[in-house]
């Protein structure tokens, strides 16, 4: 019993490293998707937008598309107005003939295109997360849709309204969020953004390629810094369950240990036994919180799959198990130590 506690307490921070691993990895994957799907060369944001938060407000004036049509090598500019719901997901209004015109438009599981003012699609994720179909009335930003289309996902965003209605709603009519720009020829990216860049001092331009390399689990600030700070819980866990286990090992098998040094068992042999004990701690720890790990992913995947679209990175079982395995040994020393150190004559008169 003490040993099955033993391998659930370390399979614990062993599951939440994967699951973070998995939540950062699967989030990043899923906008960089979303991103590329548009179909744009170059995005256009305002100055107060993140790196990683396609907009912040609608703030750029819409004629600005329009002047954006106008330069060199653009073949189409498309303004979007994003208004932020359901943390962390964005409901996004669009011009739909825009939209076709610059990717050839979403891919209708159910359903069809928005037609009237207050119709909505949504993408099957986030349909399954808040269990609505088509025909279903939805609630969001302080007013109701009626759900029209399911769209498939890889394409601008989850949830899709009409670009006035959302405009209307947000008190920013003739105003957009971002601004997506369709080129002549792709190859030309970086110097049509440069040129951009002159065009509008006031914004943040960027090509697609750079924009969504943004959404890389290393570019995210703060998700490094979280990642190892969770190592190191994991290490401090792992060292006092080892630790605690292990010692009150030690203390059942006093009298065992003392039969092994009367029979000549050097301090080494003692401790690499209680090391080894161990050592299959960390292991075993390491297997259970790798099929817990699973088990979340399906519990996410059920509960709230539009918003934590988790994956299973498996290469990072070998680095949580490294991290078990360091804590189990060192949580193993003094306890091993402890028992190193036995007089065999005490340790045979133990009771």
């Amino acid at each position: 019993m003490r040993s099955l506690l033993s391998f659930l307490l370390i399979g614990v921070p062993v599951t939440l490293i994967l699951c973070l691993v998995g939540l950062s990895t699967g989030m990043s994957e899923d906008s960089q998707k979303r991103a590329r799907g548009i179909g744009a060369d170059v995005i256009i944001r305002a100055r107060t937008a993140s790196n990683i938060v396609s907009a912040s407000g609608a703030t750029i004036p819409e004629h600005v598309v329009d002047k954006v049509e106008e330069q060199p090598h653009v073949k189409m500019a498309m303004g979007v107005i994003v208004k932020q719901t359901d943390f962390p997901l964005n409901i996004m209004g669009v011009d739909l003939a825009e939209f076709n015109r610059m990717n050839g438009g979403f891919t209708y599981l159910e359903g069809g295109p928005l037609r009237g003012p207050d119709d909505i699609l949504i993408d099957r994720p986030y349909a399954d997360q808040k269990h609505k179909r088509i025909g279903d009335t939805i609630s969001l930003i302080n007013h109701d849709w009626h759900i029209v289309g399911l769209i498939g996902g890889g394409k601008l965003a989850r949830i899709v309204v009409q670009k006035k209605v959302l405009q209307e709603l947000d008190a920013a009519t003739g105003k957009v969020s971002v601004i997506y720009v369709k080129l002549d020829d792709p190859a030309r990216a970086d110097a049509v953004a440069e040129d951009l860049r002159k065009l509008l001092p006031n914004s943040v331009i960027d090509t697609m390629e750079a924009y969504t390399a943004y959404f890389n689990v290393t570019n995210i600030q703060g998700v490094k810094e979280f990642t190892y700070v969770m190592m190191g819980i994991g290490v401090v866990i792992g060292f006092f369950v080892v630790c605690l286990s292990m010692y009150m090992a030690v203390l059942q098998r006093t009298r065992e240990i003392g039969i092994l040094k009367s029979l000549g068992a050097s301090n080494r042999f003692i401790l690499q036994i209680v090391v080894a004990e161990a050592m299959v701690l960390g292991i075993g720890g390491t297997a259970i919180g790798i099929v817990m790990s699973y088990g979340a992913w399906w519990l996410i995947r059920t509960l709230v799959p539009a918003s934590l679209p988790m994956v299973i990175v498996k290469s990072w079982w070998p680095v949580a198990g490294l991290i078990a395995l360091a804590a189990s040994a060192l949580g193993a020393l003094y306890p091993g130590l402890n028992a190193a150190r036995h007089d065999p004559i005490k340790a045979l008169a133990y009771e």
